[in-house]
């Protein structure tokens, strides 16, 4: 079955707003990371969060008006289980070594095969089952179960970790955090909060004022990725799903 990419998750949407922004080092008692700078804690930050076993990231990002949500775990062996809603589309994905499965509705398959004569046909054989696929191939999902190029626009520009300024240290999921700002020129602002205790990982990042707002929360670092595969009557292979009218 040939397929288009869907426009429902971005590859780079779940590090929207994330692009260099995090912390480390050790701790004063009244102020976090004493004596280093802004642009310091935030090479540290990337390193530390870029180096964890495994992460679980949820949050939301608006494209044209409309929030798009995530919500997956991810980790260094390759496996990964999430969802991905917004516009009316939901789908699952469950990913276990180099193999892929996806279940979305039917908006999620008219989205990933729009154009295409059959897409009709193909979704009422996709209703309810799991495609099985290799990872990056899987419609809609690219970047959502490789960790590393999940986190990737934190480190892939390194300007973007210069010129940031501390902020206000606040709470994120009932763990201390700093908060590091950076504006864009375009009068985008971009926060990341930063675990002042243990791990310097990042605990959240914000985009506010620009094109695609986002927040994205990151918790349960270093936690095992448990992956069911689904019954083997409930998967298809998308070699075998029909497109002709």
């Amino acid at each position: 079955m040939t397929r288009k990419k869907s426009n429902l998750v971005p590859a780079a949407l779940v590090c929207a707003g994330v692009a260099g922004l995090t912390g480390c080092g050790d701790s004063g008692p009244d102020r976090p990371f004493e004596g280093q700078s802004a642009d310091r804690i935030a090479a540290k930050a990337v390193e530390a969060t870029r180096d964890a076993e495994s992460v679980r990231l949820a949050g939301t990002a608006r494209q044209g008006g409309t929030g798009v949500e995530v919500d997956f775990r991810v980790d260094e062996q390759d496996n990964c289980v999430g969802t991905m809603s917004g516009q009316g589309v939901t789908a699952e994905v469950r990913q276990t070594g180099q193999t892929v499965y996806l279940k979305g509705n039917e908006t999620f398959w008219k989205s990933a095969l729009q154009g295409q004569p059959g897409t009709d046909k193909a979704v009422g054989q996709l209703r309810g089952k799991w495609v099985k696929s290799e990872p990056g191939k899987a419609a809609g999902t690219q970047g959502m179960c490789d960790k590393q190029a999940a986190l990737a626009a934190m480190d892939g520009d390194k300007s973007e970790r210069q010129g940031m300024e501390r902020g206000a240290t606040t709470t994120v999921d009932g763990k201390e955090a700093l908060a590091l700002h950076k504006r864009q020129p375009d009068g985008e602002k971009l926060t990341l909060y930063v675990a002042t205790e243990g791990e310097p990982y990042v605990l959240k990042t914000t985009s506010e004022g620009g094109k695609t707002p986002s927040e994205m929360v990151f918790t349960d670092y270093n936690e095992k990725v448990d992956v069911e595969e689904p019954p083997a009557g409930q998967v298809v292979d998308p070699a075998t799903v029909t497109m002709n009218r």
